[in-house]
């Protein structure tokens, strides 16, 4: 009778008695994905995509990993998907009169080597006790943060100093082609003099001030900002020192080493790195 009551069938009915006590046949994925999310703070950000992409790359014992389509409704079951908000904000005030170079690489953002392509950019974090200016230079090759350097103005030494640091940590840097906008800092006198120190050729978005010539760094500070502080801190209720220290760990510690990139084929950056160099070593 109750089954003729909710219009269910004896056959349903008594299937369901038979499997309610189951596991779920995903419990083993959503531990998983748990462990991937309890990792690094900034996981939580991940969406389907990039969840995917560590599954794969973490390949956990006695797991299969599913489709990207089956994994992205196991994360809207779980209330696991994220949804980024950005607020970008230009910084780039250029220098009409200054010098300007070639747009070379004409927002061909690849690489096929290491340290051939790097783009550079500065953005600006607002803390309780006044503004902090980050600086980063990035390789096109794997999006490593190659140089980092923070200040609390934006004047051409803040970019110099960038450049130095990704000089010390990778010498190889050398002639490679260094891009950025067309902000007064990088058409200084200063700045051009210290790529020329470092041999680099200097590349600048084309004439317009066009922003999505220099995309990269623009998603780049986009996808930081998302991941470490909205909806997460208030840089307002951090001191300036406290920031620069939530910034490089989130650079140097996690983007670099942990972080899925999805421009990576689903690899952090050092992992895309060292495979690049393992495999031209056994083919030598």
């Amino acid at each position: 009778m109750y089954c003729r009551v909710l219009d269910v069938s004896r056959q349903a009915f008594y299937q369901y008695l038979r499997n309610k006590n189951k596991p779920w046949k995903y419990e083993a994925l959503v531990k998983a994905m748990r462990e991937i999310l309890a990792e690094d703070v900034c996981n939580d950000t991940y969406g389907r995509k990039r969840m995917w992409e560590a599954l794969c790359l973490k390949a956990p014992e006695g797991v299969r990993i599913p489709s990207e389509r089956t994994v992205y409704r196991i994360m809207q079951k779980l209330k696991l998907v994220h949804r980024p908000k950005r607020g970008p904000k230009g910084l780039t005030k250029a220098d009409k009169d200054a010098q300007k170079s070639d747009d070379l690489l004409k927002r061909d953002f690849s690489a096929d080597k290491p340290l051939e392509k790097c783009v550079t950019d500065i953005t600006e974090l607002q803390g309780k006790d006044g503004k902090l200016y980050v600086s980063v230079l990035f390789d096109c090759f794997d999006l490593t943060a190659l140089g980092l350097a923070m200040a609390t103005n934006m004047k051409a030494s803040l970019c110099v100093q960038t450049i130095r640091n990704a000089y010390k940590a990778y010498p190889g840097l050398r002639g490679a082609i260094c891009h950025s906008d067309r902000g007064s800092q990088y058409t200084s006198r200063e700045f051009r003099d210290a790529l020329g120190v470092f041999g680099h050729t200097q590349s600048m978005n084309s004439a317009g001030g066009r922003c999505h010539d220099n995309a990269r760094c623009e998603s780049m500070w986009g996808r930081m900002k998302s991941e470490l502080f909205y909806g997460r801190i208030n840089t307002k209720k951090y001191t300036v020192e406290q920031l620069k220290t939530l910034v490089w760990n989130y650079y140097m510690s996690y983007w670099n080493n942990r972080r899925i990139c999805s421009a990576n084929g689903g690899l952090p950056p050092a992992v895309k790195r060292q495979r690049y160099y393992d495999e031209h070593r056994a083919a030598a």
